[in-house]
Parts: C-alpha cells; structure tokens; sequence
C-alpha cells in the first residue's frame, strides 16, 4: 500500500538529509568558522552560522526564533507526510516537489536543535556588486522543491484533477 503512495519518496527526503548533513561536517571540518576557500570568481565555500531564516530573518531578535523555525518545520514536515499518504506516488512532480521540501526543512532542524543555528556554507557573489547570503544543501533543497511545486501547480495540477474527475 505505502509503496503506490508518496510515502515512496521518503528516499529522497532522507538522501536531502544525509547529503546536507555531510557537506555541512566537511565544511566544519575543513573550513575555519567565518572562514573563506574561493572556487571561482563568483563562488566560494564559507563556513558561517545564520540563527534566522531565510535571509538572516529575525537573525538578531534573541534566540526564541529558533523555536519558532523549529515549529514551524516540523508542522510542515507532519503536513507533507500526510499529503505523501494522501497522493498516488505516480504524481511524481508533485510528491518530489513536497520530498525536497521536508528534507531541506528536516536538514536546517537537526541543525537548530543540535547547534542553535543553521551552518551555512556556499555563497554566490559579484566582487563590488552583488553578494547573495550564504546558504546550504537544504536550503537548495527547499528552493528546488518549491520551483517545482510552483510548476507543477500552474502547468499540471488542473491536468490531473482532470483526468482524475473521468475516471
């Protein structure tokens, strides 16, 4: 039964997990705290700490945000499991989209509960002009699963309520 279900897609939520866990103990290991190893001319790989959210949100309001983004995760986390149950695993999109998104916000919790905060590491800029916060593996993780569930809404959603409506 779980198996023709979105619960399928568990794998990809634990895969997100363990692979952002692991760049982030590469980077702690490797990279001195506020530390900096350029890549290219526009990316480097840092090793900083964000006690906010998206952005450095609420960064400096004193520590309670972190309950707050706690919470925050993992009621989504609980809505995602139940809306993986409630989907047929042939709505790939759709289940993928939800699976990047619980992992990403799994990845950034097992930081908050275990640091306080949320390592993150690689960081997009253009010397003089442009510098994009830092962010990590979860975050990419969340941003992908959002895309594709902003896509799959627009372009495929009334599809399948469509053909399910025929059956």
């Amino acid at each position: 039964m779980l198996g023709r279900t979105g619960l399928f897609y568990w794998w990809v939520i634990l895969l997100v997990i363990a692979f952002d866990l692991l760049t982030k103990l590469l980077v702690i290991n490797n990279i001195p705290y506020q530390g900096t190893v350029e890549l290219i001319p526009c990316l480097s790989l840092v090793h900083v700490y964000n006690t906010g959210a998206a952005f450095s949100f609420l960064s400096d309001s004193g520590g309670w945000q972190a309950y707050l983004f706690i919470g925050i995760a993992l009621l989504a986390v609980v809505f995602i499991t139940v809306a993986l149950y409630r989907t047929p695993r042939g709505k790939w999109m759709y289940c993928l989209s939800l699976a990047l998104i619980c992992g990403g916000a799994v990845g950034n919790v097992i930081d908050r509960l275990y640091y306080g905060y949320v390592i993150d590491f690689i960081l997009f800029y253009i010397r003089g002009v442009f510098t994009y916060p830092a962010f990590n593996i979860a975050d990419c993780a969340i941003c992908i699963g959002v895309a594709l569930l902003l896509v799959y809404t627009v372009f495929f959603e009334k599809k399948d309520q469509e053909n399910r409506n025929d059956k």
